[in-house]
């Protein structure tokens, strides 16, 4: 998944999901990385979105907002379950849960189990 994509202030950014590293990446114009949602890989494929961050040199665009929602368009995509245990991730579903179930994308609440498994391997 690459796809342009432009932040609140115009400019063009890029979110490409980095399957080795597990997780999305957002860039900007000259491709550099401005931050990263972060997932591990739990039970049946299913991605546990534990963390989200974005440089400091670049706050105040909206970075976040298109990550997540882009990582989860990319999960939808691919069929993936989701597991929200970061709080952007939390929220976005809070907000758009029914409309992300709508078009076709899952997700579940945390359990203990997946975030014994983010202590263990994140």
């Amino acid at each position: 998944m690459s796809e342009e994509l432009k932040d609140k202030t115009g400019e063009t950014v890029t979110v490409e999901h980095d399957e080795a590293r597990g997780a999305y990446v957002i860039r900007d114009a000259a491709g550099t990385d401005a931050g990263r949602a972060f997932y591990l890989t739990g039970a049946d494929g299913e991605r546990i979105f534990h963390h989200t961050e974005v440089d400091e040199a670049f706050g105040g665009r909206g970075l976040s907002r298109v990550l997540v929602a882009q990582s989860l368009e990319g999960s939808r995509e691919h069929g993936v379950t989701v597991v929200p245990v970061c709080p952007l991730f939390v929220t976005k579903l809070q907000q758009t849960g029914d409309d992300y179930l709508a078009r076709g994308g899952q997700f579940r609440k945390a359990t203990g189990a997946d975030i014994d498994l983010i202590k263990r391997e994140a």
